[in-house]
C-alpha cells in the first residue's frame, strides 16, 4: 500500500489541509493518509498551541467522512499514549516530535512492501535541510510537496540537504521549469503538486473565532461547531 504521513499543528485543521490531502491522494494513489497532530513541533516550540486533545479531536471530526483519511496519535503526548495502552505515566520532560522518529515508528507497524510518503507544503520544504536527520529522512520515504507559483525545480533541488543536493550544473536547466511533476535524483524522490492553492491561515481562523465570526468558509462544519462549543481561541479554553 501507499501510505502517507501528513503532520502539522492543525490548530485548527482547515479546508486547505483537506484539499491538499485529496490532491496528494489522487496524485500518488494513496491508500491511507495519516493526519498526525504534533505535540511539540520542533520549529514551533516557543509558540502557544491549543491542547493536543482539542487538536486531535478537530482532526478526527474533519476526517470522519473520508475513508482514506486517518487521525493518528503517533505524536501524542506520552501520557496519552501510555493511557491508551494501559501503561504507567512517566515523569520526564516531553521531547520535540522529530519527523524522522515518527516515520520510523510508523514503518515498524507496516509491511516491507508498503511505500511511505511524507506530505508537506513547499514553504516547509525549503527549510528541509535544517530538519533533524534530514538526509536519513529522504532514505525512509518519498516526499509529496504542495508547490505554488514562484518556485522552480531548481528551488526544490537546492533546498535538499547538502549531501543530496545536485551540482549547480545539473540544476541550472531547472531554473526555467516550474515546480511541478516529480524530481527524481540519487536517493531523492519528490512529487510536486500544483494547483492546490487555498490561501487559508490557521492564525486568520483563530482571529476570526476570537472575533465571534462564522468559520464555515474556513473549516468543516463539525470543526466549526467544536471550536464554538469548546470556546477555543476566545480565551475560554
Amino acid at each position: 500500500m501507499n501510505i502517507c504521513l501528513f503532520g502539522g499543528t492543525f490548530d485548527p485543521i482547515h479546508r486547505g489541509h483537506l484539499a491538499l490531502a485529496r490532491a496528494a491522494r489522487e496524485h500518488c494513489k494513496l491508500s491511507r493518509i495519516l493526519f498526525v497532530p504534533a505535540n511539540i513541533p520542533p520549529h514551533k516550540q516557543q509558540e502557544p498551541l491549543s491542547e493536543f486533545s482539542h487538536r486531535y479531536a478537530m482532526v478526527t471530526l474533519a476526517t470522519m467522512n473520508e475513508k482514506v483519511f486517518v487521525p493518528s496519535l503517533l505524536e501524542a503526548p506520552e501520557e496519552c499514549a501510555e493511557t491508551s495502552s494501559g501503561g504507567k505515566k512517566k515523569d520526564h520532560s516531553p521531547k520535540p516530535n522529530y519527523t524522522i522518529d515518527t516515520i520510523r515508528q510508523l514503518r515498524r507497524t507496516l509491511k516491507k512492501s508498503d511505500q511511505l510518503f511524507l506530505l508537506i507544503g513547499i514553504d516547509a520544504f525549503k527549510d528541509i535541510a535544517k530538519w533533524h536527520k534530514s538526509e536519513e529522512l529522504f532514505r525512509e520515504c518519498e516526499f509529496v510537496v504542495a508547490s505554488r507559483p514562484g518556485y522552480s525545480l531548481a528551488d526544490v533541488a537546492n533546498a535538499l540537504p547538502a549531501k543530496l543536493r545536485p551540482r549547480q550544473a545539473v540544476t541550472l536547466p531547472f531554473r526555467k521549469q516550474a515546480a511541478t511533476g516529480s524530481l527524481v535524483l540519487s536517493g531523492v524522490t519528490v512529487h510536486l503538486l500544483d494547483e492546490v492553492h487555498q490561501p487559508i491561515s490557521c492564525s486568520v481562523i483563530r482571529e476570526a473565532a476570537a472575533a465571534g465570526k462564522k468559520l464555515a468558509r474556513f473549516v468543516d462544519p463539525a470543526v466549526a461547531d467544536y471550536i464554538k462549543k469548546m470556546g477555543l481561541y476566545t480565551g475560554g479554553e
